[in-house]
């Protein structure tokens, strides 16, 4: 891959946004590439500029952002990035985004409600996108909302890898927290040769406007147990859900996840008794008051490299995921 980079660098261009500085740093060097230098600023009023220290004319341009706290502003840099680019004539711009913004807005739920999902991808085209790449979408429909092509990444691979080496097939079994995530722990399920489990909630017509009875499908008893979700926001319906597991005669569970959001108590929260482990990717920088004794996190940075190299070379970033893990 790097020698590819190392041939063409003058054509790859890779540019990072103020929101993850570490990560953009880890995939420029998995790629043997530098980063291009940003003037990247925020005036005292709260409006943002940036420029690029370097040209990107006729340039296969990749801008770098991920979402944590605060959003808004981030998002307002990385699409004043991409504008930035589109009037400095690159060639091709690629908008990489671990996590994509706003994804548990795809769709209305009730009336009156907005498609936020949509928003970003509609924002991102008219900057000048030509291509999104992002990891782990929270809702798969979200790729139709951009028009363009748009490289849906999957963390799993990294993650299994990990398990493969920490934990016992013949005492695992892998749990969807939710009925929305079978699909997905389905997968996981195949991969690692554990059976599969589901958490169904239902509330308790005894307690009104409250989620309150988590009936378990498959075997729990005696086994160590894999809660797997796209994403940890506050932890507390990870929590239940590992409750729920330990009555249930669960020896163990453990947590993985793609997206370590973490607002605040997550720490405290996941730091629960009833939680063994908690095993993330850096697609979201972490700060040290948001990392515990039972976290491990994970460098998601080798598998947008070679997603990044792919896309340059006009490769398959499909072909990535054939037989994965």
């Amino acid at each position: 891959m790097s020698s590819i980079v190392a041939k063409n660098r003058k054509n790859l261009v890779l540019i990072s946004g103020r929101s993850h500085p570490q990560l953009s740093q880890d995939v420029a060097n998995e790629l043997g590439a530098d980063l291009m230098g940003v003037d990247a600023r925020t005036f005292a009023n709260g409006e943002i500029y940036a420029r690029f220290e370097g040209s990107v004319r006729g340039a296969d341009v990749f801008v770098l952002q991920t979402y944590s706290n605060p959003v808004n502003e981030w998002l307002m840099e990385q699409l004043i990035m991409v504008d930035a680019a589109k009037r400095a004539s690159a060639k091709r711009i690629t908008v990489v985004m671990p996590y994509y913004p706003y994804s548990r807005q795809d769709k209305k739920g009730r009336g009156r409600e907005p498609i936020s999902a949509r928003l970003v991808a509609d924002l991102f085209k008219t900057a000048g996108a030509d291509r999104i790449m992002t990891i782990d979408i929270h809702a798969a429909q979200i790729q139709g909302f951009f028009d363009g092509p748009f490289d849906h990444l999957f963390a799993m691979p990294v993650l299994l890898q990990h398990f493969k080496n920490t934990l016992d097939p013949e005492s695992l079994t892998v749990v969807s927290p939710d009925m929305g995530r079978v699909r997905v722990a389905d997968v996981w399920s195949d991969k690692l040769g554990a059976p599969l489990a589901i958490i169904h909630k239902r509330r308790d017509p005894l307690i009104p406007n409250q989620v309150s009875v988590h009936e378990i499908v498959g075997n729990v008893d005696g086994r160590v147990c894999l809660l797997v979700d796209d994403m940890i926001d506050t932890g507390r319906t990870i929590v239940k859900a590992a409750e729920a597991l330990k009555k249930n005669g669960a020896t163990g569970v453990v947590v993985a996840a793609t997206h370590a959001i973490f607002s605040n108590p997550a720490p405290e929260i996941l730091n629960s008794d009833v939680i063994d482990g908690v095993v993330v990717t850096d697609s979201l920088p972490l700060r040290e008051e948001q990392r515990f004794e039972k976290l491990t996190v994970l460098s998601i940075a080798p598998l947008l490299a070679t997603a990044i190299s792919e896309v340059f070379k006009d490769g398959s970033v499909t072909s990535m995921f054939d037989g994965a893990a």
